[in-house]
C-alpha cells in the first residue's frame, strides 16, 4: 500500500506569497492522480512536497501512513520516481547509464544496474540500439521515454511526473500518453501527474484535482464527474464550454450501428459516375481508407492531386473499442458526414452517422436517469 495523504497543507514563501492553501486530499495506492490548473496555482508545488523537494509551511503529508517529515529526504527520494519536462537527463551520460542512475545510487553494482536498465528500455518501448547514445542524439519523444525509464528503473511504488509531455509535439505527446496508460495498466504504480491541459488530465487520470491560483483545491473527483458536475464556477470555466463533448469519452460506442459504405480503389475512381452530394470512400487493395471523393473530387484525382487533399483521413476514422466522442468526432470531421470504422488492421468495417451517435447518447442518458430513479425510489422505500 502506498497511499499519499495531505492534511491541511499550506506553503507560504518568505515574501508572503501563498502557493498552496490548506490542502487536504488522499491519493489511493495504485491510482493515477492528475493535478491540473493554470500557471501559478500550486499544482507543481503540491507534487514536489511529496518527495520533500519543497517543505510545507504547515500541515502534514504521509506516505503509507508515515509522516514524510520524519524520513531522511535522500532516502525518501530514492524510493520515488521523478519525471520532468525533457526528461531531465544527464547530458554527459549515455542512455543506459542515465537509466541506471538510481539503482547505482542505491548500492547496486553498475553491471547489474545496466543489465536491468536494458530491460526497462524494452518496457518503455525504446530500442536497445539507443543504449549507448547520449541525450543530445535523441528526439524529444525518445528523451522523454528515457526519463520515464530512469524513473522506473528502481521499481519505485510512487511516480511523480511534472508536465512531462508538454515540450513535445502533439503527435508524440499522444503516443507518450498511450504509453503511460499501457505502463500503468501493467505496473499499477501510485502516480501523481501535473499538467495544465484539462484534456490530458481527463484522458490519463483516475481522479483529477483541479487547483485555482493561490493553491486552493477546487474539486477532486473522477474525470467524468469533473466534466459533468463542476464543483465551482472556476472549474466550469477551466474545463471549458465543451466539457459535455469531452464527457463523451467516458461513454461506449459499442451499440452504434455500422452501415455499409460505398468504396472504390484509386484505379476505379475515374470510372465512377457520381451524382451531386454522393461520396465514395477510396481504399487500397486491403480496403484501408485513403480518402473521400465526390463529384468535384473525381476531377481532383484526374488532375493528379492526392486523395488526402479531399479528406482529413485521421479525423474520420475510429477503431474497435472507441468511445462515443471518437465516433461522433469521426462523423462530424468527415467531409461526407460519415465516420469510418476500421478494424485492428485498418480495413473498413462500416460507417456511422452523427445523428445516430447523438440518438445513442440520448438512450444512454435515459437509461441512467431510470437507474437513478430506481435507486432513489428504493432508498425512500427503505
Amino acid at each position: 500500500m502506498t497511499d499519499i495523504e495531505f492534511t491541511g497543507v499550506t506553503k507560504t514563501y518568505p515574501d508572503g506569497t501563498t502557493a498552496v492553501t490548506d490542502l487536504s486530499l488522499r491519493i489511493e495506492s495504485g491510482s493515477f492522480t492528475v493535478f491540473v490548473g493554470p500557471s501559478g496555482c500550486g499544482k507543481t508545488t503540491s507534487m514536489r512536497m511529496i518527495n520533500r523537494m519543497i517543505t510545507p509551511t504547515s500541515g502534514a503529508i504521509t506516505v503509507d501512513g508515515a509522516d514524510i517529515s520524519r524520513v531522511d529526504p535522500v532516502r525518501l527520494r530514492l524510493g520515488i520516481g521523478y519525471v520532468i519536462q525533457s526528461g531531465g537527463l544527464l547530458p554527459h551520460r549515455t542512455v543506459l547509464d542515465n537509466v541506471a542512475t538510481v539503482p547505482v545510487l542505491r548500492g547496486e553494482s553498475r553491471r547489474s544496474a545496466r543489465r536491468a536498465a536494458l530491460e526497462v528500455l524494452d518496457r518503455v518501448g525504446l530500442d536497445r540500439g539507443l543504449a549507448q547514445r547520449y541525450p543530445a542524439q535523441l528526439s524529444g519523444g525518445q528523451q522523454q521515454r528515457v526519463g520515464v525509464a530512469r524513473a522506473l528503473a528502481a521499481d519505485p511504488p510512487i511516480l511523480l511526473m511534472d508536465e512531462p509531455f508538454s515540450a513535445v509535439d502533439p503527435v508524440v505527446r499522444e503516443e507518450l500518453q498511450a504509453e503511460m496508460q499501457r505502463l500503468q495498466a501493467e505496473l499499477r504504480k501510485t502516480i501523481v501527474f501535473v499538467t495544465h491541459d484539462i484534456d490530458e488530465a481527463v484522458k490519463l487520470g483516475d481522479r483529477v484535482a483541479v487547483f485555482a491560483r493561490g493553491g486552493t483545491l477546487q474539486q477532486y473527483d473522477p474525470p467524468q464527474r469533473v466534466l459533468a458536475q463542476p464543483a465551482t464556477d472556476f472549474v466550469a470555466d477551466f474545463v471549458g464550454r465543451d466539457r459535455g463533448y469531452r464527457g463523451l469519452s467516458f461513454r461506449t460506442a459499442d451499440e452504434l450501428a455500422l452501415h455499409e459504405i460505398r468504396t472504390a480503389t484509386a484505379e476505379e475512381v475515374p470510372q465512377l459516375h457520381l451524382s451531386t452530394g454522393e461520396w465514395v470512400l477510396v481504399t487500397d487493395g486491403d480496403r484501408r481508407p485513403q480518402g473521400w471523393v465526390d463529384v468535384t473530387g473525381v476531377e481532383a484525382v484526374r488532375a493528379g492531386r492526392t486523395l488526402a487533399e479531399s479528406m482529413s483521413a485521421g479525423g474520420s476514422l475510429f477503431r474497435p473499442g472507441a468511445d462515443l466522442r471518437q465516433a461522433l468526432d469521426a462523423a462530424i470531421s468527415s467531409p461526407s458526414g460519415i465516420g469510418v470504422a476500421v478494424n485492428d488492421s485498418g480495413s473498413v468495417r462500416g460507417g456511422v452517422d452523427a445523428t445516430e451517435a447523438v440518438a445513442l447518447l440520448a438512450r444512454q442518458r435515459a437509461a441512467e436517469d431510470a437507474e437513478r430513479n430506481r435507486h432513489f425510489t428504493g432508498e425512500q422505500a427503505s
